[in-house]
């Protein structure tokens, strides 16, 4: 139960949607986010669960607070409704925009008012209830939706000759197929999604979600007992490893079967369902993506209002009455879905819906990253150094977010650029016009490749002002783990049940298929 809570906590529309779009659009590397991800829960597992435990801590904020102070509990608050704000609301009412505008031909903006405006009534009114009914309901219709379209786009691959995987990779672009890719294009420019960005840069965004987000997190915390907590995360382990087939892949079939049909890599998935799928079973995975997008908002409205009321009024004003509490956090909910109204069409502007959840953390992930990671591994660390951390954190994330935002310019302006291929010609988006990124482009450095030159910002100045201020002087020592290859190997095995025998099966088997997928 553990397991699949924090599966279906993180895959939404804005995965569905974003996975086959990029699967279309570079291929099967993208699955990497889903694999890298499968060994950032293990880590979950083995180093952090066992220290929130020994903590005593029942949410992430309450871990902030305790590790450094109460400041920082109330800036990773308003982090965690800005992140809310940009990524789970704006980006997935989005990607349930494209979901109206392809099947009912419903403009992008009048489509994004009507989601969050309906959401938001019946959040606010209906609460947790609300929340856990859709929850339930959108798991199982789209889980199984994939794997139906899955099938069925191979069954049409085989009716136009595409009958093994030598065939598929013969139909599709070079490389479509693998995933691996060189540091370096074929023309000498850094590649976007290459083995080094994916396999150290992927660990800053995964850390922050997997093993930082309290949406995530709470699922484990929620266990009878530390053994329950880590086995339920190497269960989410593995299935994780399972939408690069029934996510990615089709968008791969998509390429092969309906590129014609494609002009905007974000309707890959609508194409899939409307070719694909009868019209009883169409509608019903139409309707199950806006389910999920009204159910990933409603659960990000929740938190927001309790966050708001709980980690950040009740704090500031500790006499406020509990009625107040609740009226803030409602009135907090309609400002921040108005503002993810507003922010929602810009989401188009990046190459892909899945680019935008990924490259947006990059405003504090490598911050936040930085703060618990070290929080938990190393107990000289201090209040100090974790708020300095936060604040050089965004202060340097939010300048590269704002100058590396995909924006039109004349193609005259960057000929160089277009013609040696640098910019592909699926982000010419008019006959003069191309979607530029000063950082990405200009400068030639991948998103994930600026991720991990911010957190090495970020731990720098962390140690730096560390040793520049008193140690510590709470219970830290007494939580600290001795180091991570202790807890992990510290002590004998437990059995053929101890989580870390499972957690080396894990390993073994992730290592395995990227032989195969190589």
């Amino acid at each position: 139960m553990i397991g699949a809570a924090l599966f279906t906590a993180n895959i939404s529309t804005i995965h569905l949607v974003g996975l086959a779009a990029d699967g279309f659009r570079i291929g099967l590397v993208v699955g990497n986010f889903e694999w890298m991800a499968a060994v950032t829960i293990i880590l979950l597992s083995l180093v952090f669960v066992p220290y929130y435990i020994k903590a005593g801590i029942s949410t992430l904020p309450e871990f902030i607070e305790k590790r450094y102070n109460g400041t920082c509990r109330i800036i990773m608050a308003f982090v965690t409704i800005a992140s809310a704000l940009l990524i789970h609301i704006g980006v997935s009412m989005y990607a349930g925009a494209k979901v109206f505008e392809y099947f009912f031909d419903i403009p992008l903006l009048l489509s994004v008012v009507v989601i969050g405006v309906v959401t938001a009534i019946y959040t606010t009114l209906g609460g947790l209830r609300a929340i856990v009914v859709t929850d339930t309901i959108q798991a199982v219709v789209l889980l199984a939706g994939c794997v139906l379209l899955t099938a069925l786009g191979m069954i049409q691959l085989g009716e136009i000759g595409i009958h093994s995987l030598d065939d598929l990779r013969a139909a599709a672009k070079p490389a479509q197929l693998s995933m691996v890719h060189p540091v370096k294009t074929a023309i000498g420019t850094n590649n976007e999604y290459s083995w080094l960005t994916v396999m150290l840069g992927y660990y800053v965004l995964g850390i922050w979600y997997w093993c930082t987000d309290q949406t995530i997190v709470q699922k484990v915390l929620g266990a009878k007992t530390l053994r329950d907590c880590q086995l339920g995360a190497l269960f989410a382990s593995a299935l994780k490893l399972l939408p690069l087939f029934f996510m990615v892949l089709p968008g791969v079939m998509a390429y092969v079967l309906f590129s014609e049909q494609i002009t905007d890599p974000n309707d890959t998935l609508n194409v899939l369902i409307d070719n694909l799928l009868p019209v009883g079973l169409k509608g019903l995975f139409a309707a199950g993506l806006l389910a999920a997008v009204m159910s990933t908002v409603e659960s990000a409205l929740n938190s927001i209002a309790t966050l708001t009321s709980e980690d950040i009024v009740a704090r500031l004003r500790p006499e406020i009455s509990d009625r107040s509490l609740v009226l803030i956090g409602r009135i907090t909910a309609w400002i921040v879905i108005v503002l993810a109204m507003l922010w929602s069409p810009f989401a188009g502007q990046f190459e892909s819906i899945f680019v935008a959840i990924n490259k947006i953390p990059l405003l504090f992930a490598p911050a936040v990253t930085c703060i618990f990671l070290m929080g938990v591994l190393w107990a000289r660390g201090t209040h100090q150094a974790a708020l300095t951390t936060l604040i050089v954190g965004f202060a340097i994330g939010l300048p590269y977010f704002l100058l590396d935002m995909p924006r039109s310019v004349p193609v005259a302006d960057i000929q160089h650029l277009v013609s040696s291929g640098h910019i592909e010609m699926g982000r010419i988006v008019g006959a003069n016009v191309v979607n530029y990124r000063m950082i990405s482009d200009g400068w030639d450095l991948p998103f994930m490749m600026v991720g991990m030159i911010l957190f090495a910002i970020c731990f720098s100045v962390y140690v730096v002002v560390s040793l520049m201020t008193p140690a510590p002087q709470n219970d830290i020592q007494k939580l600290q783990l001795d180091s991570p290859f202790k807890a992990i190997f510290g002590r004998p095995l437990e059995g053929r049940g101890d989580p870390r025998v499972f957690a080396g099966m894990l390993i073994v088997l992730i290592v395995s298929l990227y032989v195969v997928f190589r």
